[in-house]
């Protein structure tokens, strides 16, 4: 058995203004967990993505957070949970006045076929991004696969 405290789970740079990776706090291997708290106009991921390989499940413990998919949007209140299958894509935000706090589940593990997308204004489209770590470290850069061009940082 293992447990810990989520305060003194140390948090990682992300586009919400705390995420804490609990699952690894755990030493899951199955499954992925993530404590996120989202300040009015923070994300969860910095674009429209999704994981082919996980399935992946948000429950809301406060606040309202909105899910932007392909087909629309979807409203998560406090209390509520929503699954994501493999293959859909979102992402979920704080629209609202007042801070969110929800945690995400993932399974299986982490994921590692996925698709992040994002409008590029070097391309003119919506292109597929992914994620790197600056050279001090100190930044998460979001860039487009098709022209490298950086479109977003989160520290």
């Amino acid at each position: 058995m293992e447990k810990v405290t989520i305060d003194d789970v140390d948090g990682r740079i992300s586009s919400a203004d705390l995420t804490r990776p609990v699952g690894d706090a755990l030493g899951t291997e199955d499954m992925a967990i993530n404590y996120y708290e989202l300040a009015p106009g923070d994300t969860f991921s910095p674009g429209l993505h999704t994981h082919f390989d996980q399935e992946e499940v948000f429950y809301v413990q406060s606040g309202t957070a909105t899910f932007e998919t392909k087909n629309g949007s979807v409203v998560v209140e406090a209390g509520e949970i929503v699954l994501f299958a493999p293959g859909d894509y979102q992402m979920g935000k704080n629209d609202g006045d007042e801070r969110v706090v929800a945690l995400a589940l993932g399974a299986p593990g982490e994921s590692e076929d996925g698709e992040l997308l994002r409008d590029c204004p070097e391309c003119g489209a919506q292109t597929q991004h992914w994620m790197r770590m600056t050279d001090d470290g100190d930044e998460v850069e979001v860039y487009c696969l098709t022209c490298d061009t950086v479109t977003g940082t989160m520290d």
